[in-house]
């Protein structure tokens, strides 16, 4: 599950925290949010944001031996 949290500080900080996207589509889900938030003062990628996103094909590979026996 995707989720995106913010955390609007008195001082008018806004901490912004994504859960759930892997790889650097995170970047992409959030520009729109901040460009209308203002200057970005510091990213700190998560262990997603390193993360591969595996994919599980339904394809199976199969080899049949016949003998001469």
């Amino acid at each position: 599950m995707e989720t995106l949290e913010f955390i609007i500080y008195p001082d008018g900080r806004v901490q912004e925290k994504v859960t759930g996207i892997v790889g650097a589509s995170c970047a992409e889900v959030t520009a729109a949010i901040e460009a209308q938030l203002g200057i970005v003062l510091s990213n700190e990628p998560t262990s997603e944001f390193f993360a591969t996103q595996m994919q599980q094909s339904g394809l199976a590979n199969t080899q049949t031996t016949v003998s001469d026996w």
